[in-house]
């Protein structure tokens, strides 16, 4: 049977951060690393070049590096997702035109930020965006981030005018906004939650799972939660996400990726490297995420 790209763009989606060597080149074979590690944990697609890649430090060669490297390196075992997007319309159309997405199952592409378009504007931009390609489009809403919020109406606008405009990945962290959009979309369009701490409840309310910041550092813990909740199994699913509550909001304290990558580098994935303008967690925080590791089992 044909997968649908609904169902590939189901459960346990991850962000995968981009690994810095000590002298700040980007470190493939820590990504390579990374990217087995996540699939041996169970995951069901990969997101690269997303907000937790550091993008915006990213050169173009880099971006191209880091793409060719994750499909080599995922070789078609997991849908694999590619973050383009940005507040210039005409370049991040460009951009997609050029990308090499041969092997790619779908883009990822914000809100565009800073600028802070009006709803029609957040429209015409992911309109002109689906007409340019083929590819699946996965919405990317986060306010706390680009300054908008896409409203509900928008969202579903697109959803129904655009066959190719598929998904969206919810960082409101509104479960109000979020429960609307599951309620009212049409058929075979994804809600996927973008915020770690809402996965479950947007799973009971009828979502299709979360893109995970967390799930770098702990996929087999993720994978087991969310299939539990897809399965019902509340007091299960439930019991697991208490155990890592206290070291998710640990990996979001001094911001995103930072955190992660101190808990990635504490389980040796990945070197606790960052580029400027982020920073690593200080000395008191990044041992407090190995204590809690340590101490959760995770």
């Amino acid at each position: 049977m044909t997968t649908t790209i609904n169902q590939k763009l189901t459960g346990l989606g991850v962000a995968i951060v981009t690994p810095f060597c000590a002298d700040g080149t980007v470190d493939y074979s820590a990504l390579r690393r990374l990217i087995r590690f996540v699939s041996e944990g169970g995951v069901d697609y990969l997101v690269v070049m997303g907000t937790t890649g550091e993008t915006p430090t990213l050169t173009p060669e880099e971006k191209r590096e880091v793409l060719r490297v994750a499909k080599e390196e995922n070789a078609g075992r997991l849908p694999l997702v590619v973050g383009i997007g940005g507040n210039n319309t005409a370049a991040v159309v460009k951009a997609i035109a050029e990308c090499d997405t041969e092997g790619v199952d779908a883009i990822l592409s914000v809100v565009p930020y800073y600028n802070r378009p009006a709803q029609r504007g957040i429209y015409e931009h992911y309109a002109a965006i689906a007409r340019s390609t083929q590819l699946p489009i996965i919405l990317y809403n986060v306010p706390s981030r680009t300054g908008t919020n896409m409203l509900p109406e928008t969202t579903l606008a697109l959803a129904r005018d655009f066959d190719n405009i598929v998904a969206v990945k919810e960082a409101s962290g509104n479960i109000e906004q979020i429960t609307q959009l599951i309620s009212e979309r049409p058929k075979g369009f994804n809600i996927i939650s973008g915020d770690d701490s809402l996965a479950i409840p947007v799973i009971e309310a009828g979502g299709e799972g979360v893109i995970s910041v967390a799930a770098n550092a702990f996929p087999e813990h993720f994978s087991k939660m969310l299939k539990a909740s897809f399965d019902g199994n509340k007091e299960l699913s439930y019991s697991m996400w208490e155990q890592t509550r206290s070291a998710v909001k640990m990996l979001f304290a001094e911001g995103n990726p930072p955190g992660v990558k101190a808990a990635l580098a504490v389980k040796g994935i990945v070197e606790n490297n960052l580029r400027l303008p982020l920073v690593p967690v200080t000395n008191a925080l990044y041992r407090e995420i190995a204590e809690e590791i340590k101490e959760k089992g995770l």
